[in-house]
């Protein structure tokens, strides 16, 4: 009896543990926070859905924070990596660094720290980019425009170019604040990201 029982015991215990199911952590501010609306409204929500339909086996790990800038995203990236092991990380950063005037080669030193943590850690990249409003000038926007393409080239990381891409210059796609999406929107930016996440899971 006591053979049998250290049988199936040693049995049990030699048994693989189940395959976790591949993650896609998303580093982002209050734009993939949902700020504003449902958070089952907003694009992060929606790839939820679409990864069941498409690539199931893939869970989404919003690991959004309103206000985040890349320096605070950078801190906060280290727990989540070693918390859900990401397959794919999208960092969605960088607007209130601007918003809050940081230097833009504060915010490259930032993102290509987030960048290399999160390949060092095993996951693959989709960076996105942005526009800051037209207050800001077109040679600021032309500048943070390049620095996003540059870290691509470095880094060999996807791009998103400009993730409100055929939002933030519609009105009606947009809330009070002429800053956050509002739920009208939150499909166009999923199909603005979609085209660059697909080829990465």
């Amino acid at each position: 009896m006591l053979r049998r029982l250290l049988f199936l015991i040693l049995l049990v215990t030699a048994q693989p543990a189940p395959a976790q199911s591949p993650a896609v952590l998303v580093l982002g501010d209050s734009i993939s926070a949902a700020w504003g609306i449902d958070r089952e409204q907003g694009w992060v929500a929606l790839l939820q859905q679409r990864l069941a339909e498409e690539y199931p086996r893939y869970t989404v790990i919003n690991a959004s924070v309103s206000g985040d800038t890349t320096r605070t995203g950078l801190i906060r990236l280290g727990a989540a990596l070693a918390q859900h092991q990401p397959s794919v990380v999208i960092v969605e950063l960088g607007g209130n660094d601007g918003l809050r005037g940081l230097s833009l080669s504060e915010i490259e030193a930032n993102l290509a720290s987030i960048i290399e943590l999160s390949q060092r850690s095993g996951a693959k990249v989709l960076l996105t980019g942005l526009r800051m409003p037209p207050n800001y000038g077109p040679v600021y926007n032309r500048r943070l425009d390049e620095l996003y393409r540059q870290l691509s080239v470095k880094w060999d990381v996807a791009l998103v170019p400009r993730l409100l891409d055929q939002v933030d210059d519609r009105p009606a796609l947009m809330q009070e604040d002429g800053i956050h999406p509002n739920a009208a929107a939150q499909p166009r930016i999923l199909d603005n990201v979609w085209p660059r996440l697909a080829p990465l899971l």
